[in-house]
């Protein structure tokens, strides 16, 4: 009897108390930093480090502003009037019929000085026969000669050392590419020309300037 009692009463027991929860036990890993991590790269750190220190070294030299600017305007420009000519401007002049001193004169009404620097009357000479025209032009004894004393004999970058160095030429050329380079210095106007005649950019007091907006 007793057994029973026993038996009846620990598995009425047993079935109403709680049991205890066992967790199963998982092989532990350990966690492993990437060797190509970039926290373990030391090298990189000392590269970064020295690239501070030399931008630091580096010296920023600022370009200096033309005394003969007051804010864009260019207070060195005024009759006679000094004119850089560049090679395809005299070939476009000839081509529209146009006579240089005349049409620049009719243009800023005002006397005017057209100047040809060594390079562009080398690259002149360089063309050859169908240039023959021009380079009669360019020999003008009305034409002002520039010589020239840096290395090279390209016309471009002739016309922007000179306009960089010194305000007072007005820029007569039909190449884009001139005149995008041209517009990136303040304070100096570029001739060129259009419907047959000569106008002028960034001197809004010549005839026919087109109008800034």
């Amino acid at each position: 009897v007793l057994w029973y009692q026993r038996r009846v009463h620990g598995g009425f027991f047993s079935a109403h108390m709680p049991k205890s929860k066992r967790t199963r036990k998982f092989a532990l890993v350990k966690r492993m930093i990437n060797p190509k991590d970039e926290r373990l790269d030391t090298k990189k750190k000392e590269r970064e480090r020295k690239k501070e220190k030399a931008k630091d070294k580096d010296v920023k030299h600022l370009p200096q502003v033309s005394s003969a600017l007051f804010f864009r305007y260019n207070t060195q420009l005024g009759p006679p009037y000094k004119i850089l000519l560049d090679t395809n401007f005299i070939n476009f002049s000839i081509q529209n019929k146009l006579d240089i001193i005349n049409s620049m004169m009719d243009c800023l009404c005002a006397i005017c000085i057209p100047c040809i620097t060594d390079c562009v009357m080398a690259e002149l000479e360089k063309l050859g026969e169908k240039f023959r025209v021009a380079l009669r032009i360019a020999k003008d004894p009305r034409f002002r000669r520039l010589t020239c004393t840096h290395k090279g004999t390209y016309a471009d970058d002739c016309i922007m050392r000179r306009i960089e160095m010194h305000k007072c030429f007005i820029v007569a050329t039909c190449d884009k590419d001139l005149k995008q380079r041209i517009r990136k210095v303040p304070g100096v106007p570029i001739m060129y020309i259009s419907q047959h005649q000569y106008t002028i950019e960034r001197l809004p007091d010549a005839w026919n300037a087109p109008r800034v907006g």
